[in-house]
């Protein structure tokens, strides 16, 4: 590889606290501070921020939060004619306060009728970071009510099959060790009544269940979202061209072994023989575990200065 060929940033967004494409500049900025080129690449894994990555013109249309509140919320249009829908912008766990969360209420029903103000006949919707725990009932009603069916991609931030997303997702939305197991009868009264059984299917979970819901009633297609995402934006032959990659994460865990987006990055690096390096908010794996990324380092920035820097030692 030329030395002097371009660095590639290819960060996710470091949730709650920059965007994937904020932290793509601060880092590009430190690089060619220090002397590299650098091209950016904001990436997103099915979560909050897939929308802005995957690109398209933005759009508006009102309609219901989890609550039933009308909420405005955006949807992107891609050249292609493919709408983008993030369901977080409907059903999204950031549209309540900690003391409005209610797992058994919650409805995916937004989520639906962003899909059909797209208007599009085929739509990529990213399923991470809702409050339902509602199988996708509501998104299904809601595209029901319309008579509409669009082809429908779920890009999914987890693998969570169906019947464990209670256990794994219901916590974090306010259920009580007794709401999840009121929550698992009703998930396993909903898969016996509908088209298909999304019982131990891979990524049916996603979402408190709206993407096995989708997937039962209308045969959407289930994708794994840092994989998807990578191949819709070109990353491979980006990497390939780069004299190495520096990706990164709000917080380095056990979750990115496990086919979260800078796992995906490592891999891919890993097999094409492009050194990879980390920028995170926080590192919370041993050295071993880091080692099993083969990640060439791995440096904690919290702050727009830390960022920064971070890039421009890398550049030297």
């Amino acid at each position: 590889m030329p030395s002097d060929a371009p660095v590639l940033v290819a960060p996710d967004s470091f949730k709650g606290t920059f965007s994937a494409a904020e932290v793509a500049a601060l880092v590009a900025s430190g690089l060619r501070a220090g002397g590299r080129e650098a091209v950016e690449l904001p990436l997103g894994d099915g979560g909050e921020g897939t929308m802005e990555v995957l690109g398209g013109s933005l759009h508006e249309a009102t309609v219901t939060d989890p609550l039933g509140r009308p909420v405005v919320a955006r949807y992107a249009l891609r050249d292609d004619g493919v709408a983008v829908v993030e369901a977080a912008q409907a059903s999204g766990l950031s549209l309540l306060s900690e003391s409005e969360l209610d797992p058994w209420n919650a409805s995916s029903r937004g989520t639906g009728e962003l899909v059909v103000a797209t208007g599009a006949s085929e739509v990529f919707v990213a399923v991470g970071g809702t409050a339902t725990m509602d199988g996708g009932v509501g998104a299904v009603e809601a595209l029901r009510e319309a008579g509409v069916a669009p082809r429908m991609t779920l890009i999914c931030d987890v693998r969570t099959a169906w019947e464990d997303a209670p256990r794994v997702f219901g916590p974090q939305k306010g259920a009580d060790p007794a709401l999840v197991k009121r929550l698992e009868r009703r998930f396993a009264s909903l898969a016996r009544s509908m088209p298909k059984d999304p019982r131990g299917v891979p990524l049916t979970g996603c979402a408190g269940g709206l993407s096995g819901g989708l997937w039962a009633a209308f045969g959407a297609r289930l994708v794994p979202g840092a994989a998807f995402v990578l191949d819709e934006l070109g990353f491979d032959s980006l990497m390939r061209s780069a004299r190495f990659v520096v990706t990164g994460e709000g917080r380095l865990d056990e979750q990115t072994l496990a086919g979260k987006l800078v796992g995906e990055v490592a891999t891919r690096c890993r097999q094409a023989g492009v050194a990879c390096h980390a920028v995170v908010g926080k590192n919370s794996l041993d050295p071993f575990r880091v080692r099993l990324l083969d990640i060439s380092s791995v440096r904690e920035a919290g702050d727009r200065r830390a960022l920064r820097r971070s890039g421009r030692e890398l550049a030297g």
